[in-house]
């Protein structure tokens, strides 16, 4: 086991105790932490549905997330990342629910928006939250991050 299969493993179990599901809506992770979801035999019983939502059309359409907010604040903020996780919930039969949407670089960073940006949005039963962390290393490294970072949350939500 990995330190990331034990967290996705200890999601599970918390999961199935609370008869809840979960659904991720992911934009740089491209898929990720749905993937890490779904390595584990059974996760149909507790992961609903996935959301690959890496462009804006995208986060638009299969999301709801509204096309002014994208425009004035870009994808990478704290508005986008409540509007998905959001999104996610109203689009699924899941009552908890991640969303990821940030720079995993090499390019894209700005002074604002620095390589290594991510926001998350987190749902779960009677509350909602976001949160804005700063990853280091290369795209690979920011990416896995964020998927560790985003079960780790999970855990720590869920009562």
């Amino acid at each position: 086991m990995t330190p990331l299969s034990d967290l996705s493993a200890a999601l599970a179990r918390v999961l199935l105790e609370k008869q809840l599901k979960l659904v991720t809506a992911e934009s740089c992770t491209g898929g990720l932490i749905a993937a890490a979801c779904t390595d584990l035999a059974g996760s149909s019983a507790w992961f609903e549905r996935g959301f690959v939502t890496y462009s804006n059309d995208a986060k638009i359409e299969l999301l709801g997330v509204q096309e002014r907010l994208l425009r004035r604040a870009g994808a990478v903020c704290e508005g986008v990342a409540r509007a998905m996780v959001l999104g996610a919930l109203a689009h699924s039969k899941a009552q908890v629910a991640v969303a990821v949407t940030g720079v995993a670089g090499p390019t894209g960073g700005s002074a604002s928006k620095p390589v290594g940006t991510v926001w998350f949005g987190f749902a779960v039963p009677g509350q909602v939250t976001t949160e804005k962390c700063h990853f280091s290393g290369d795209r690979a490294a920011v990416r896995a991050a964020t998927v560790q970072h985003a079960f780790t949350r999970l855990l720590a939500l869920l009562p």
